[in-house]
């Protein structure tokens, strides 16, 4: 299996995503990036990703419409729609892989659309996840980011895939495989060097350091939490 950055990837099934509610103990918070909910795209049919809307648009790339690691389908965040003259409806949606943070257009046609009330906020220097839903803070944890010669990408990303791992694999037991990629290591264990939110089994890492190759490493119980809740599409934003 292709690896995850600080996580020889060994996949055993799909987690669930249902949207359990948020724990009592939730505190209201704010945040400029996060909004109450997140249109979503679930992708029946690969698309052809296109830079603007209009006759002979420049294709950016192809997006399939399943995963790799683990057939589960593709869910794309909506950042904007259009129809055309001809009544064509157009999406503009983020786009995961190289170069990071990029987005495209694609057609509404052959798509599934939906919404995520999560959100989750990583900030590398604080050395935390901060988890949304519904636009207020409901949890806050302290995490492993990564360290100065392979930091954590800033930027806007999603959730391409929901994960869980063999025990005995790297940053079992689940990953959330990012739509980020590293901006230093071009491959990692076969993969593409991408990042995920994932535990620490089998690799440890202390809480509140930068001791990763990339990826952000939750404590087993954290990471547990949030997969069970944080399904593909879940917007992310890494910032310092």
């Amino acid at each position: 299996m292709r690896g995850l950055y600080g996580a020889g990837l060994a996949v055993l099934m799909v987690t669930s995503t249902g949207a359990a509610a948020p724990p009592t103990s939730a505190s209201a918070g704010g945040d400029p990036a996060v909004k109450p909910a997140q249109e979503l795209a679930a992708l029946v049919t690969s698309h052809k990703v296109v830079s603007r809307v209009r006759d002979g648009a420049v294709g950016v790339t192809r997006v399939q419409a399943s995963r790799p690691i683990t057939g589960g389908q593709t869910v794309l965040p909506v950042l904007d729609h259009t129809t055309t003259a001809q009544g064509v409806r157009w999406l503009e949606v983020l786009v995961p892989g190289r170069p990071n943070g990029r987005s495209g257009w694609i057609k509404e046609r052959g798509t599934v659309r939906s919404t995520t009330s999560w959100h989750l906020v990583v900030r590398t220097a604080q050395r935390k996840v901060v988890v949304y839903r519904h636009g207020r803070r409901v949890r806050s944890f302290s995490v492993v980011v990564g360290k100065p010669a392979t930091p954590t990408p800033r930027g806007r990303f999603f959730v391409e895939e929901s994960v869980r791992m063999l025990r005995t694999s790297a940053g079992a037991p689940f990953a959330l495989a990012l739509s980020a990629r590293s901006n230093v290591l071009q491959e990692f264990e076969g993969g593409p060097g991408q990042i995920a939110l994932h535990g620490v089994a089998n690799l440890g890492g202390t809480p509140g350091t930068a001791a990763s190759h990339g990826c952000v490493r939750l404590s087993n119980a954290q990471i547990t939490w949030l997969s069970s809740r944080v399904g593909p599409g879940a917007p992310v934003t890494i910032r310092r």
